[in-house]
């Protein structure tokens, strides 16, 4: 699960909130590149998911033994983060089905919200654990390398979002 789809649950929840109030949807929902900035040190940790990894095997000169553990810690954990997906996305559904009622009821989405940010709390959860696993796989000049990944990815954050709002200064 990606912190845009935490986004997209949260905008769906507060939809029918946000037409019972003066402020307008983007503002409730903050800026979004804060949001990016605020997810930077687990984005940093993310750089090191075993898939994204193993699409980079030649860049890192994996040797066969490293691709074989990250291979096991790619495919390991997927039925653990398919069902926290799947209970998420269940409760998704019944948000969205509560916010499309007639009438108002927050005490029928306050659960389902709960319980889909909980089930997506658990994916992520166990994609930073794996990915914290694929790290120590890797030699120190492989992390450095992709430490080097990380920084730049960030760096280009950080200027997407200073030529998006020029007038702030960081």
């Amino acid at each position: 699960m990606s912190w845009r789809l935490c986004v997209a649950a949260a905008a769906l929840a507060a939809a029918p909130l946000g037409a019972q109030q003066a402020t307008p949807m983007p503002q409730m929902m903050g800026d979004p590149m804060a949001m990016q900035e605020m997810m930077a040190p687990v984005m940093r940790v993310m750089a090191y998911a075993p898939s994204h990894l193993l699409e980079h095997r030649a860049a890192l000169a994996l040797s066969a033994d490293q691709v074989t553990r990250l291979t096991a810690l790619r495919d390991a954990p997927r039925a653990a983060r398919e069902a926290a997906r799947s209970e998420a996305k269940a409760h998704l559904e019944a948000l969205r089905q509560a916010a499309e009622a007639t009438t108002l009821d927050t005490a029928a989405l306050k659960p389902h919200f709960q319980a889909a940010f909980d089930a997506m709390g658990k994916a992520h959860w166990v994609a930073l654990l794996t990915a914290l696993r694929a790290r120590a796989v890797l030699d120190d000049a492989q992390r450095a390398k992709v430490n080097a990944w990380a920084d730049s990815a960030h760096a280009s954050m950080q200027q997407h979002r200073h030529m998006m709002k020029p007038s702030e200064s960081h």
